[in-house]
């Protein structure tokens, strides 16, 4: 169906689209908190792990574009987008149920790998469905509502432990042993993840294309064989802004690794005084990072809330300027306090920034993208995210002893200059013309 004709929704379809992204943030929540003091309790150094973090942008980078691609020419009894992200999530969910058993970490890293696919396998057609079946004026509000489910989901996944420890279950370890507030929290994952993919699978009806015995013509035989020419030609097509958004994402997406690696070692050095898993406090102090994930993502999910207006008045690039400066201040600001609270304040101030990064990118691509080529944009979108991942990954365990000073919260501090950078790229980023560009040849084809 063509964006020009496209109905308006109510609140509850858009809902029940997004909901499955509820589930599949779960997942990456869990992994975000936990994944390094995991590492840690098989014997992971803090240099080693940003390679072993390797599994999310490599995964990212290859899988989000070639789905993007082959989701763009499919149409099965199911749907476009949706048999996609409901085997994604199936696979997931065996991973999640597995990792924190597993007695060695070479399985958790495989574990790992094979989590991030499945993930990335769902994730991407989440967002290529909000531009398939969303109007123009609604959209804004729809790719809030996903940020609203990834925060909710991520906050959920991130408190897990803390509910854990609240409701008695053990944290102990000895500093090889993962302890059960994690493991159980990983089991929850499972059923949270499954329910909510489920949901939307069943309340979700895609639209079909406007000829569908032409699509399939079309289409027939070419879907993989077709997938470098479309990746190629998208590059090569790729409008004016997304190339601009590119800068962003270098410099913002280099930096972020570093909030997932180090966060929760951070909270155990400085706030707990708890540097390795057999200190005392560790097992705490980690889990207190999954509170401090809370407060950005419950920051995050406030935000929301108003964002959609707020570049509906002022413009999606300073929108998305002001979000990244107020996130790289939080990220520098804890470098002068040891306190838990004040650490959780900063995080606020964080996950402020985060809702600029997970929500304008995609509204600025639904807006400029062809009609017809969204999923692999979208696929496009996400695979600029996974580059500097590689690259942060590949260089920070070389200079962390000498450039950090061995220091996690060092790394956050690098993360929150590389924020203020990517606030001055975003000014430059200009969708006016790209968007007017999109949005006459989408009329022009219902015309035709």
């Amino acid at each position: 169906m063509n964006s020009g004709i496209k109905p308006r929704l109510s609140f509850w379809q858009v809902w029940n689209m997004c909901f499955g992204f509820f589930g599949i943030q779960y997942g990456f929540g869990l992994q975000q908190a936990n994944l390094s003091p995991i590492f840690t309790y098989h014997g992971a150094s803090y240099d080693q792990l940003p390679l072993l973090w390797l599994a999310g942008p490599v995964t990212g980078l290859l899988i989000q574009p070639l789905i993007g691609a082959i989701s763009d020419r499919t149409w099965t009894s199911f749907g476009r987008r949706k048999p996609f992200f409901l085997w994604g999530a199936l696979i997931g969910s065996v991973a999640v149920m597995f990792m924190p058993y597993v007695p060695e970490l070479w399985m958790v890293v495989g574990l790992f790998w094979i989590l991030d696919a499945a993930m990335n396998t769902a994730m991407e057609p989440y967002r290529a469905m909000v531009g398939d079946m969303v109007n123009r004026e609604q959209r804004p509000f729809a790719f809030a509502l996903q940020t609203f489910m990834i925060s909710g989901g991520q906050i959920l996944a991130s408190l897990m432990p803390v509910i854990m420890l609240f409701f008695g279950v053990s944290a102990l370890t000895d500093g090889t042993t993962i302890p059960d507030i994690v493991k159980y929290s990983f089991v929850c994952g499972v059923v949270v993840i499954l329910i909510t993919a489920f949901w939307s699978f069943a309340k979700t009806n895609e639209y079909p294309p406007e000829n569908i015995e032409e699509f399939k013509a079309k289409n027939k035989g070419k879907v993989l064989s077709s997938i470098l020419p479309d990746l190629w030609s998208a590059l090569k097509d790729m409008p004016l802004s997304l190339r601009q958004l590119w800068w962003v994402k270098l410099v913002t997406w280099f930096g972020l690794p570093l909030m997932w690696q180090y966060l929760s070692l951070s909270i155990a050095y400085h706030v707990y005084d708890a540097p390795t898993p057999d200190a005392a406090g560790f097992a705490e102090g980690t889990a207190q990072g999954g509170t401090a994930f809370a407060v950005m993502h419950v920051t995050t999910l406030i935000v929301s809330f108003f964002i959609a207006k707020t570049i509906h008045k002022f413009g999606d690039n300073k929108v998305y300027a002001v979000c990244l400066a107020i996130g790289g201040l939080g990220f520098l600001s804890m470098q002068l306090t040891t306190d838990l609270y004040m650490t959780l304040a900063c995080m606020a101030l964080v996950g402020v920034g985060w809702a600029g990064v997970i929500t304008v990118p995609f509204i600025m691509c639904a807006n400029v993208a062809p009609a017809m080529r969204i999923g692999i944009y979208m696929g496009l979108i996400n695979a600029m995210i996974c580059l500097p991942q590689i690259m942060e990954m590949l260089s920070i365990g070389l200079v962390y002893d000498s450039v950090l000073g061995g220091d996690p919260r060092n790394a956050l501090a690098l993360c929150g200059l590389l924020f203020l950078v990517g606030a001055v790229l975003a000014l430059r980023i200009d969708t006016s013309k790209d968007a007017l560009i999109s949005q006459q040849n989408e009329e022009q084809e219902q015309r035709i």
